[in-house]
């Protein structure tokens, strides 16, 4: 997502009602602090780690959140598979398929740090052939690709 015309405002709302759908077929609550998280996780297509989740927040309100309450909110987010955690990053970038589980690739570019979120079944099966050949149950894969976006690679282009 690196275009300038991008309805950011769109995705946000996209994300709080799938996520106040899946909280509400899981008997479950999207609590306030829970919604202003997953909010900042999708206020860019950037991966935001928790300390700018906190730092984002503590803007909005007179009283910011403590961090043990920002990553409780964190956990129940990637419990429920509203959220992906970036581990190269440390951070975490929305779900684009949230409610169920599924292995992802993360499209991270190395420039802008947008991230972008890809299902291949080709990867995912080459992962799991690999697992089963060395007698490994992978039970979830997320693998992380650096490179450049479209909008970099193009600017990068342009400059040389």
């Amino acid at each position: 997502m690196t275009t300038s015309n991008h309805n950011h405002q769109k995705c946000i709302r996209t994300a709080l009602c799938q996520a106040e759908a899946l909280c509400k077929a899981r008997a479950q609550r999207l609590t306030p602090i829970r919604e202003q998280v997953l909010r900042s996780v999708w206020s860019s297509h950037k991966a935001i780690g928790a300390y700018s989740i906190i730092d984002a927040l503590a803007k909005q309100s007179s009283k910011p959140p403590a961090p043990p309450t920002v990553y409780r909110a964190l956990d129940f987010l990637l419990d429920n598979g509203l959220i992906h955690r970036v581990n190269s990053l440390n951070a975490f970038i929305g779900c684009n398929a949230p409610g169920h589980q599924h292995n992802s690739q993360l499209l991270i570019c190395r420039r802008c740090s947008n991230t972008t979120e890809l299902v291949s079944e080709a990867l995912n099966s080459q992962a799991n052939k690999a697992a089963k050949q060395e007698n490994f149950v992978l039970e979830q894969t997320c693998v992380e690709l650096t490179g450049l976006c479209e909008t970099c690679s193009r600017e990068i282009a342009h400059d040389e």
